[in-house]
C-alpha cells in the first residue's frame, strides 16, 4: 500500500485549466515517458497532443449531436519501462475514468499497454508506436495511426539503390520490438533490391558505446549503414560514426535524426538521413484540420521550437479522435471504433486508412512515410526530404566523404 500511494505521489498529472463542474468533460488518458531513454520522442508527442487539446478547448470543445466536450488530459510518467505501463493505463481507466487513450511512445510500450485498453473495451490511438504485430492479435480497440515498421526504411534502401544498385549495406540496429520489426522486413527488401547486406548485428537498447561495432562496420566494407534505434541511442551511434571516421557513403537511422536536437551534433550531423512520418515542408491538402503551414506555425507559437514527425503525430492522433467522435455522434467507444474503420481522409500529417479484418484490425494501411536529410543550408544545419523524388526538397547528398 505504501508503495502504491508513493506511485501515486510521484506520478506527474498534466491536465487542460480547470473546468466548470456544469460543462461536459472528456477524459483521455496517456503514460508519457518524461524520464528514461525514450523521453525525447515522447516528449514531442505529448507535446503535439497539448497543442490539439488546447485548441478544441479554445473553440469550445467537441461537438457531439448537441452538446460539446472540454478535453482533459491524465498522464502519468512510465519511465520508459513496460513494468509501469499496465499498472497505469489500468488507473488510467479504473480510478480517472478515461473514456480514450493515447499510447504511450515506443512499440514495445505501445503493445504492453493494448493489452489493458483491449481488457476494458477502451479505444486507444497509437501514435508512437509503429511494430505490426500487435496487429495481429484480435484487438478490436486499437488503431494505428502511423507507418508500421516493415515500411520503414523502404524510401532509404530505393534512395540508395539509386545511387548504388549493388551497394553493401550493415544494418545495425536496437534489440527493441520496433528496430527489430523494420529491420526484418529490411533485410528482405534489401536484397530484393541487389544490396548486399555485409553485416548485420544488434546492440542493446542501453548501449553508449559503439567502438567495436563500428569496427565491425569498417572492417565488413560496408559503404552504407542503416539501422538505429531511438533518440539517445541513434544520437551516440551517430557521433561515434564521426569520430571514428567510418567514412561511410549513406547513413540512414530510425528516429534520432528527426528530432530537431539532432542538429547539436554538428558535423556528425550532416549527410545524416531519416526515415520520417511527417516533414514540415509537406504540403498535404487536409480534409479537415490545419494544413501543414498552419500547425508548424502553432506549434512553434506555443513551444517555441520546431515540430518534429513525433509531434505532428501526437497532433493528428487528436484530431483523427475527434473527427470520428464528431462523425460518430457519440463518444461510445464502439461507435467511435465503427467510425474510424469506415474513415479514408487526409490530414496535415498525411493519409489515413486502417484494415478492418479480424486479423488485422488498426493496422495503419494508407499513411506513406518519406526520408529527409540533415544538409548544410545558409551555414545552418537543417532537413531536407531527399525521398521520393516526387516530394524532394533537395537531392541526397551521396556520397559521403
Amino acid at each position: 500500500m505504501r508503495k502504491l500511494c508513493l506511485l501515486a505521489a510521484m506520478a506527474t498529472i498534466i491536465a487542460a485549466p480547470a473546468l466548470a463542474a456544469s460543462e461536459d468533460t472528456l477524459v483521455i488518458g496517456m503514460t508519457i515517458s518524461q524520464t528514461g531513454p525514450l523521453n525525447v520522442d515522447s516528449l514531442a508527442q505529448q507535446r503535439g497532443a497539448e497543442l490539439w487539446r488546447d485548441e478544441v478547448n479554445g473553440a469550445g470543445g467537441i461537438k457531439v449531436g448537441d452538446e460539446r466536450y472540454k478535453v482533459r488530459f491524465v498522464t502519468y510518467d512510465d519511465q520508459s519501462q513496460g513494468g509501469r505501463v499496465q499498472q497505469l493505463y489500468t488507473r488510467l481507466i479504473v480510478d480517472d475514468k478515461a473514456q480514450f487513450l493515447f499510447s504511450p511512445y515506443s512499440s514495445g510500450l505501445s503493445a504492453t499497454a493494448a493489452v489493458i485498453t483491449e481488457q476494458y473495451g477502451r479505444l486507444m490511438l497509437v501514435t508512437g508506436g509503429a511494430e505490426p504485430k500487435t496487429y495481429t492479435l484480435g484487438n478490436k480497440y486499437l488503431v494505428q495511426t502511423i507507418t508500421s515498421a516493415d515500411h520503414y526504411l523502404t524510401g532509404a534502401i530505393n534512395a540508395l539503390e539509386s545511387k548504388d544498385p549493388h551497394g553493401k549495406v550493415a544494418l545495425v540496429y536496437s534489440d527493441d520490438p520496433f528496430s527489430k520489426a523494420v529491420v526484418l522486413a529490411a533485410r528482405e527488401q534489401a536484397k530484393e533490391s541487389g544490396l548486399a547486406v555485409a553485416l548485420d548485428e544488434s546492440y542493446a537498447p542501453a548501449t553508449t558505446d559503439f567502438s567495436s561495432i563500428i569496427n565491425k562496420i569498417i572492417s565488413s566494407s560496408a559503404e552504407a549503414l542503416m539501422g538505429g534505434g531511438h533518440y539517445t541511442d541513434g544520437a551516440t551511434l551517430a557521433r561515434q560514426i564521426y569520430d571514428q571516421k567510418a567514412n561511410l557513403g549513406y547513413v540512414s537511422l530510425l528516429v534520432a535524426p528527426d528530432s530537431p536536437e539532432f542538429a547539436s551534433l554538428g558535423p556528425a550531423a550532416l549527410g545524416i538521413t531519416v526515415p520520417s512520418q511527417w516533414e514540415i515542408q509537406a504540403t498535404y491538402q487536409p480534409q479537415f484540420g490545419p494544413t501543414g503551414a498552419q500547425f508548424v506555425k502553432a506549434f512553434a507559437d506555443k513551444f517555441k521550437m520546431p515540430a518534429d514527425y513525433h509531434a505532428a503525430a501526437g497532433y493528428a492522433g487528436g484530431i483523427l479522435l475527434q473527427h470520428a467522435i464528431e462523425q460518430a455522434g457519440s463518444i461510445d467507444a464502439d461507435k467511435v471504433v465503427a467510425a474510424l474503420n469506415a474513415m479514408d481522409v487526409t490530414t496535415f500529417f498525411g493519409r489515413f486508412k486502417i484494415a478492418t479484418d479480424g486479423a488485422h484490425h488498426g493496422l495503419q494501411i494508407a499513411h506513406e512515410m518519406v526520408l529527409a536529410q540533415w544538409q548544410k543550408k545558409n551555414g545552418q544545419l537543417e532537413r531536407e526530404v531527399v525521398w521520393p523524388k516526387a516530394a524532394q526538397t533537395a537531392d541526397l547528398l551521396y556520397p559521403l566523404h
